[in-house]
């Protein structure tokens, strides 16, 4: 894979698209079966928008392991190193892929799946704003959180003791870097995709294609 800036290293968290395990709050519309078909498509979005934005290696961080024959298959089809994430809440496993992937690249960005309007240039736009002298980046949501996170340096306050799920993430990460003197920027605002409105509103903007039609648990006919 061609990448502009060797510099960069761009990780992907994902989960193994796994029935019942992932998406579970689109299960009444989807079944378990369309949810993880549906975050399996925006995996496969993600890694295929991080390729083409070739700002550097893309690692594709991966939950519960790295055993799961579908991210197995993404990581050889779009060109991604395999990662295991770290135990521990959301914000120790960043932390520490932060940590050890700034130990090989000057700047590090990391991405979900769950943003389907993320698109290359937004991660282009990122490493730019790290690059002129941003400590972090982020791409903040409409539910309060963020899609993207660049740092170009490692601190584990950052990322601890945060309320992760909550709609304040973004202000207390806010407040966090004010306290440790950081310079950050913040992109537009965009959303995710984890309730039943944000389905509808990915069908209206057709983002993908492939996406899981609603599921219709209709009872099974009877004779008269």
């Amino acid at each position: 894979m061609h990448t502009t800036n060797p510099d960069t290293r761009l990780l992907l968290f994902t989960k193994a698209p796994r029935p019942g395990m992932v998406k579970t709050r689109l299960v009444p519309l989807l079944g378990e079966a369309g949810a993880a078909a549906l975050h399996a498509r925006l995996t496969e979005h993600a890694l295929a928008m991080a390729r083409a934005a070739a700002i550097g290696p893309v690692e594709l961080h991966c939950a519960p392991d790295c055993d799961d024959p579908f991210l197995r298959r993404c990581a050889d089809g779009y060109g991604a190193l395999l990662v295991p994430q770290a135990q521990g809440d959301l914000g120790a496993r960043m932390g520490i892929a932060f940590q050890q992937a700034l130990a090989r690249s000057r700047y590090v960005i990391l991405i979900g799946t769950d943003c389907p309007g993320l698109t290359a240039n937004h991660l282009r736009a990122a490493r730019i704003a790290l690059a002129t002298g941003a400590d972090a980046v982020f791409i903040p949501t409409e539910d309060g959180g963020y899609a993207l996170v660049g740092l170009a340096g490692h601190d584990g306050r950052v990322f601890a003791d945060i309320a992760w799920g909550e709609n304040y993430v973004m202000n207390q990460t806010r407040e966090r870097l004010s306290e440790l003197g950081w310079r950050w920027r913040e992109l537009e605002t965009l959303w995710d995709i984890d309730r039943p409105e944000d389905y509808e509103r990915l069908l209206k903007l057709k983002l993908l294609d492939r996406v899981p039609a609603p599921y219709l648990d209709t009872p099974a006919e009877t004779g008269s």
